[in-house]
């Protein structure tokens, strides 16, 4: 079914679609009085209307289970579409024209909030995406239900099922100044059971690290060896050897039938969606990728001979955690594999893992080249704090400027701190620190960048009031003003009965549910930081359950006072009532947030600071231009050109930064604020 060919090709749902609209028209004509199919029961007296209707009915049954995934899947489109219009205050798309039309594709993207991940790019992307999907996830009620009716393929993970070992293990600091990689080292226990609680191809995971190191062999209960490579050798320098330490053992886990569920996919022309980075985080960067896209790709190529693209997938989030935010989902260009190392892959051993890492090198490069990576939360703020001082016309930019200019401050801004050694000029410090109480005296006045730029038009308004040159602008301004309050007012009392009976409640408790959520997901991790990343996810799975159910309970204690009909248009109207109560307190938090600065007037400490703000941010912008054009040639295309190839950039920057690593040179704003330190003693 659905057979495409190279003129208009009908998808497979379209078909499936038209298959149930014919045999409902069936169904409509059976019973009407002139239709066609009265005349051939006219001409055939002996076939009665109702055993058309009953053929036209299984016909229907039939098509509707035969085609029940492709059915399902754009049941749930819709459904998340919904949810994500309601939790989003707006979702950007950029390069659709990267995706691959027909074919088989691998979609691989960055993974910064859990669930929503996968939706976000199922709502935006055209082409029916199967992912996959953590076990562990699989299983949980809602999730596991949502996940299969979009054909997902549940996949085992190591650190799910991770298990701390007995006792404690140490590694000899002269036999690691000693290892070359590709080779095995010797690891040491007190009090373990390494005979029986391990076996070869398990996974030892030290304290505070997110990998394992291959267990290569094993001598006795205290004694074994690891497979140590480039990434085994960082870990192990991580800690505290020759000290003992405690340890997890992650199990060797065979992925034999994921992978065949996968290429059978591939081989079919469909499309896979993977997160190469195995488990979703809040850090501003990559987390390492596992291999398994790589060995994905090559075996598609191998056994099918089926060079898929590889598309990334960029996930930019604002305010992620919060209900409202912001998101820009990004499609890169396609990556592929070099036919020619597929000889490599097939010889097996060093030669498949080199060509598995250098495809993942290609694919990482790709995946930074549409999200905006830095080192951490604090840089992330001075680049978007630069790029808004920076920007002339910043509040009319379209979310293709905003993203490439994110990325050029993010990349110059590595290599400028590459160029100089990690040791930044004086007036580099104290631009940044500028920058940084700039922003801190904004969060703590409740308003945002823009606003500024509000404030130096009101006081030239209210200087011209002053010579009398332009009172009727002034009195108009100030009726705006007066306009701000009385619309805040209209919408809070409209919006408050729905709000406080439909909303309040979940909203309430669904924020409640995602912070206990978080707490356990953050103490269960190696990577997150502050654990944002479960919130909103958290805060969609609760508010499933509780927004029927509180319908329902309300349904019931209506029950006794309505007719049939009346208590149906209750529940038609709860949904309706519920979203325009979020439309109408979203548009009144907008007014609080356009009033927020003449609120700061009334009080005389506030109205100080407010008062310098225009002049101080016209200073950083002046600064900051004039710093970029002494130090942006030397950044050469970053600077120059206007169109960029990003996945060439990111790849020349991972290059700097390994020539430029033993000479360990900082690329956070932490440590050039431990250097500014270094420079005031």
């Amino acid at each position: 079914m659905g057979v495409e060919t190279k003129g208009t090709m009908m998808s497979e749902l379209d078909y499936t679609k038209a298959q149930l609209a014919f045999f409902y028209i069936i169904i409509l004509l059976s019973l009407d009085v002139l239709n066609p199919v009265k005349i051939f029961l006219h001409v055939f007296p002996a076939v009665a209307p109702w055993h058309v209707a009953s053929l036209a009915m299984v016909c229907l049954v039939y098509t509707f289970v035969v085609n029940l995934r492709p059915l399902l899947y754009f049941a749930a489109k819709v459904f998340f579409h919904s949810i994500s219009s309601i939790f989003f205050n707006d979702i950007q798309v950029i390069g659709r024209q990267n995706i691959p039309k027909y074919g088989p594709v691998i979609f691989t993207s960055n993974h910064a909030n859990q669930f929503m991940d996968g939706l976000m790019i199922m709502c935006t992307c055209e082409r029916n995406i199967s992912y996959l999907v953590a076990d562990k996830s699989w299983y949980r009620p809602i999730i596991g239900h949502l996940a299969w009716a979009m054909g997902a393929v549940p996949v085992k993970r190591a650190q799910d099922s991770a298990k701390s070992g007995s006792g404690i293990v140490s590694i000899d600091m002269k036999e690691i100044a000693s290892v070359s990689t590709n080779t095995e080292i010797k690891m040491i226990g007190r009090g373990t059971k390494f005979t029986t609680e391990i076996k070869v191809g398990d996974k030892i995971r030290f304290p505070n690290t997110a990998e394992g190191i291959k267990v290569a062999s094993i001598h006795d209960d205290e004694s074994l060896s690891l497979k140590v490579d480039v990434g085994a050798l960082d870990l192990i320098h991580s800690q505290p050897f020759p000290d003992y330490v405690t340890f997890d053992i992650l199990p060797r886990i065979d992925q034999k039938d994921v992978y065949q569920n996968v290429l059978e996919k591939l081989s079919s022309g469909g499309t896979i969606g993977i997160f190469p980075e195995g488990g979703s985080h809040d850090r501003t960067d990559l987390l390492p990728l596992k291999v398994g896209v790589a060995l994905i790709a090559y075996s598609a190529l191998e056994k099918d001979c089926i060079n898929v693209p590889i598309v990334p997938v960029g996930l930019n989030y604002f305010r992620a955690h919060r209900f409202r935010g912001k998101a820009t989902v990004e499609f890169g260009s396609p990556t592929y594999i070099v036919p020619s190392t597929l000889a490599d892959y097939q010889r097996g051993g060093a030669d498949r893992r080199r060509v598995c890492n250098e495809l993942l090198g290609s694919i990482e490069d790709s995946m930074r080249s549409v999200i905006v990576s830095v080192p951490d939360y604090e840089t992330m703020q001075i680049i978007h704090a630069a790029r808004r001082l920076y920007r002339q016309d910043a509040a009319n930019e379209t979310a293709e400027q905003r993203q490439d200019m994110g990325r050029r401050f993010a990349e110059g801004y590595k290599r400028m701190l590459l160029q100089v050694k990690g040791d930044p000029p004086e007036e580099w410090l104290s631009l940044q620190k500028r920058i940084l109480a700039y922003q801190r005296e904004l969060n703590e006045l409740g308003i945002k960048d823009y606003q500024v730029v509000g404030l130096d038009h009101e006081e030239v308004e209210i200087g011209s009031e002053t010579r009398g040159t332009s009172k009727g602008e002034t009195v108009l301004h100030r009726m705006n003003v007066l306009g701000h309050i009385i619309h805040l007012i209209f919408i809070i009392v409209l919006a408050a009965l729905p709000a406080v009976l439909l909303n309040l409640p979940v909203g309430l408790a669904s924020r409640i549910y995602s912070d206990r959520r978080r707490k356990i997901a953050l103490a269960a991790s190696k990577v997150k930081v502050k654990g944002y990343d479960v919130m909103l996810s958290e805060r969609v799975l609760c508010s499933i359950v509780l927004v029927p159910s509180l319908w329902l309970i309300y349904g019931l204690l209506l029950m006794p006072f309505l007719d049939g009909p009346s208590l149906a248009v209750c529940f038609t109207c709860f949904p309706l009532f519920s979203y325009w109560s979020i439309m109408a307190t979203e548009s009144g938090m907008a007014d609080i947030k356009d009033l927020r600065p003449y609120m700061c007037r009334l009080f005389p400490s506030t109205r100080k600071r407010l008062t310098a703000l225009p002049a101080t941010r016209k200073a950083l912008r002046n600064d900051l231009r004039a710093m970029i054009r002494s130090i942006g040639p030397s950044l050469g295309e970053i600077y120059f050109e206007k169109e960029l190839n990003w996945q060439k950039i990111t790849t020349e920057t991972k290059k700097l930064v390994a020539i430029s690593s033993g000479n360990s040179v900082a690329i956070s704003s932490g440590n050039l604020e431990a250097l500014g330190a270094k420079k005031d003693a």
